[in-house]
């Protein structure tokens, strides 16, 4: 394909946005939905909480592996597969007479997740001239925050005045709008993607900074997950707002989102290492805070919107330094540590709602933001001691080889 951008581009990059609203929404929708689950099934709610876990987990698992098994296909025909198993895996869920079901068709749709995500970024930058590219990746992934601001909340929003399966029919409409979308406005003439192999993984998490980031990545992003799973019976239960006014929560909730994944990566820009600290020790802090306001009504509603806008603050920094230290530690494995950074963000995700499940069936839910906070902390300790060691050896090879003038 010409490096000069499509005719349909923008068009291409619209139809792109759509499937990603889909992916980002049906993603979170079960947060929003958790007390109805609970109640159609008679299950508890940290049982219900495993739609958050086992979704995430098959996300970790989905992104690798099926990038691996679909890099030597057509792109577009790997896109429109994808949407096809999204749908599925969402009418599965809607009309599934057993929990057990239910989360069989979560992991159909995590899987079409991973693979999601791994080719939409690659076609977005692939329709536009190259010093377009990020622009086109960031309006690709504008469907994401949209999700967070009003697609989990409309969602919510029709569980709650008809049923809970309900939400995933709509996600399946918006499904197949994205498939129709794909299918008429990503161009045919797509550039051949290059094999990967699964040998790439052993490249990537041989390498110990590319570990580290990983790791990082898990515990700091997937700390906030301990809170954000249970977040509705929270703002129901323990502070006393009632269904219709969650939902409205929620959306400014997912505004707070979208605002602070935008002032993150402003500022992850030129020292993201730097930024991902700073912006772990305020989410850190939040999850303190909702955890100190858990029985004020207005106190604990702000510390709940700050933990919302801190909550993907840290993205972009993480993503740009792990594709950063890919690029110049394992080069031939960039592909798949973009996949495996995907995987990372979906661990922390799986970790945190299956611990904030574990702290609510053994102990209470008032004690999910202490144990958020203390993963997030972990992350924030050792990105600080990375900090300090990388500073020192930069220190160290400027003095190196600063030549010594002569007197």
């Amino acid at each position: 394909m010409s490096t000069s951008k499509t005719p349909n581009a923008r068009l291409t990059l619209l139809a792109l946005a759509i499937s990603s609203f889909g992916i980002g929404s049906t993603e979170f929708i079960s947060v929003g939905l958790l007390p109805l689950i609970t109640n159609e099934f008679g299950i508890t709610l940290s049982t219900a909480g495993l739609t958050v876990s086992i979704y995430a987990l098959g996300v970790t698992i989905g992104a690798p592996i099926l990038t691996v098994l679909t890099s030597r296909l057509d792109r577009k025909k790997v896109l429109l597969l994808v949407m096809v198993l999204f749908i599925v895996g969402n009418l599965w869920v809607a009309i599934a007479p057993t929990f057990t079901l239910l989360l069989i068709g979560r992991i159909i749709s995590a899987f079409a997740h991973g693979v999601f995500m791994s080719i939409a970024a690659v076609i977005a930058a692939d329709v536009v001239a190259p010093n377009k590219r990020a622009s086109a990746i960031a309006f690709m992934f504008t469907g994401l925050t949209l999700a967070t601001v009003s697609g989990v909340p409309l969602g919510t929003f029709i569980g709650q005045v008809t049923d809970w399966r309900l939400s995933f029919i709509f996600i399946v409409v918006i499904g197949i709008i994205g498939l129709i979308s794909n299918a008429f406005l990503v161009p045919n003439n797509l550039t051949k993607s290059k094999p990967i192999s699964l040998s790439d993984i052993g490249k990537v998490v041989s390498n110990f900074r590319m570990l580290l980031i990983l790791f990082i990545t898990a515990m700091g992003y997937g700390g906030v997950f301990v809170v954000y799973t249970y977040v509705t019976p929270i703002l129901e239960n323990q502070m006393g707002y009632s269904p219709h006014a969650i939902v409205v929560i929620l959306v400014v909730y997912g505004i707070c989102v979208a605002i602070g994944n935008t002032i993150g990566g402003h500022f992850a820009n030129t020292k993201p290492l730097r930024a991902i600290f700073i912006f772990f020790i305020g989410l850190a802090l939040t999850l303190l805070g909702v955890y100190f306001t858990f029985d004020s009504k207005v106190m604990g509603l702000i510390m709940v919107l700050a933990m919302g806008l801190f909550m993907f603050m840290n993205v972009p920094g993480l993503q740009l330094y792990a594709v950063q230290l890919s690029e110049k530690y394992v080069p031939a494995a960039t592909a798949m540590a973009s996949a495996l950074n995907i995987s990372a963000f979906n661990i922390g995700i799986f970790l945190g709602s299956y611990i904030g499940g574990l702290i609510v069936h053994y102990q209470s839910l008032d004690n999910t933001p202490l144990y958020g906070f203390l993963m997030v902390i972990i992350a924030a300790s050792i990105t600080l001691v990375w900090m300090i060691v990388e500073n020192k050896q930069n220190v160290w090879k400027a003095n190196k080889f600063t030549p010594i003038s002569k007197p």
